[in-house]
């Protein structure tokens, strides 16, 4: 019985572990992206990564992404999103996130994506960026949606 006990004590522990792990790499990824920290921020992702951005034409592997993002770092200061709540699901080697982040110009936004451990470290394989449009206006963006595309 007290093997049991130690065993589930000793798998509980990983779990904490590895939440904590996994919320520095996703804090460390937008505390890179605030202060434009180009290499870091991009270390980050595993070499197979994707990044989906608000755009329906933003679907990067993870090099389209750094031409993207070249730019914004240059000056030293990427994108800033600050993190309102993050929530892990899975086990084992890969883990999945959703999180709600403000950012000044787009407002509440969600954060998604999956991490796996390569390696012994955890990378971003995914991550999928959504604006949050409440309901009560969302039949307008929807609209205006619409329109933009028909431009």
């Amino acid at each position: 019985m007290k093997k049991i006990a130690l065993i589930a004590l000793l798998i509980f522990l990983q779990a904490i572990w590895a939440e904590e792990k996994l919320d520095a790499l996703i804090d460390g990824l937008h505390e890179d992206a605030h202060e434009g920290n180009f290499k870091s921020y991009f270390g980050r992702y595993s070499s197979d990564a994707v990044f989906l951005g608000t755009d329906k034409t933003e679907r990067w592997t993870i090099e389209e992404f750094k031409g993207y993002a070249k730019p914004a770092f240059a000056d030293g200061h990427g994108w800033t999103y600050k993190v309102v709540e993050r929530n892990w699901e899975g086990g084992g080697n890969v883990r999945w996130f959703d999180e709600i982040l403000f950012n000044e110009k787009l407002g509440h936004c969600r954060g998604t994506g999956v991490a796996k451990l390569i390696n012994d470290e955890w990378k971003i394989a995914h991550y999928a960026l959504t604006m949050l449009v409440p309901n009560s206006i969302a039949a307008d963006v929807g609209l205006q949606t619409i329109e933009a595309d028909n431009l």
